[in-house]
């Protein structure tokens, strides 16, 4: 089975080039979410079969249809599932909460979080799930990045990198997901004498790491080295990312 895949990056490192690379992809694209359309325009990507999703509704009735319809489609990414969460967060405010976004319906002890996370969001995730299982697709899910305060029970809390989603609806996609991969620039410091913080001395290549640590949330199930070069472009970054998977299905093999 193709694993169900989460890239999560800060804007302009690479996502949406890294599913353009992906095989006969499909883009959905959350409302104003512009990063593909610009690099077809720009020549940097070829022309890529994709939708911008305005509803929640939408969003399942489509992803349904990929279950269903006639396509050749091999690759369905999302871009952004984060953009994707604001619309799905809308979507319970309104049936569950009759619109209500005060203290007094949706937002009220964080409830309208945890009815969208168990509710819409899983069955989403339900519908990607039964498109992998009956149309062998990739599933590949892209996230903006944001810093979130982990808190540590045996120590000092610190903060780290996370999609920008709320932390219930992104529980319940980590939990889901094979593999997630976190896009980064490697950044090169020091602290010379007489200054009091290091500053950046430069910038090295981008990087997809594999793994939790302190600095993002990462995972895999894949047996996946640790970080993977994205290379210069989007399909060198698929390139390597697939070679990776590969050379590990034979070393199991072995």
């Amino acid at each position: 089975m193709p694993p169900r895949v989460i890239l999560h990056g800060q804007s302009g490192i690479g996502k949406s080039s890294f599913g353009a690379a992906s095989e006969s992809p499909v883009f959905f694209l959350s409302p104003g979410e512009t990063g593909l359309v610009t690099l077809i325009d720009a020549g940097i990507v070829g022309e890529t079969p994709h939708v911008e999703v305005p509803t929640w509704e939408e969003l399942l009735s489509i992803t349904e249809q990929l279950i269903t319809g006639n396509h050749g489609a091999k690759t369905l990414v999302v871009d952004t599932i984060d953009g994707m969460e604001r619309i799905a967060r809308t979507y319970t405010c309104m049936t569950d909460y009759a619109g209500d976004w005060s203290e007094k319906g949706f937002e009220g002890f964080q409830r309208g979080y945890r009815t969208t996370a168990n509710g819409p969001w899983r069955k989403f995730l339900a519908l990607l799930d039964k498109l992998r299982t009956e149309r062998k697709m990739w599933i590949v899910l892209l996230a903006h990045t944001g810093v979130s305060n982990f808190r540590n029970p045996r120590g000092n809390d610190f903060n780290s990198y996370k999609p920008a989603m709320h932390k219930d609806i992104w529980e319940v996609t980590l939990g889901w997901a094979d593999i997630v991969l976190f896009a980064n620039r490697e950044i090169y410091t020091d602290k010379q004498r007489g200054e009091l913080k290091a500053k950046a001395r430069g910038i090295g290549d981008r990087v997809m790491m594999t793994e939790w640590d302190a600095v993002a949330d990462a995972k895999n199930r894949h047996n996946l080295p640790p970080e993977i070069s994205m290379g210069s472009n989007g399909a060198e970054a698929w390139g390597n990312f697939v070679a990776a998977l590969n050379a590990n299905k034979q070393g199991e093999a072995k």
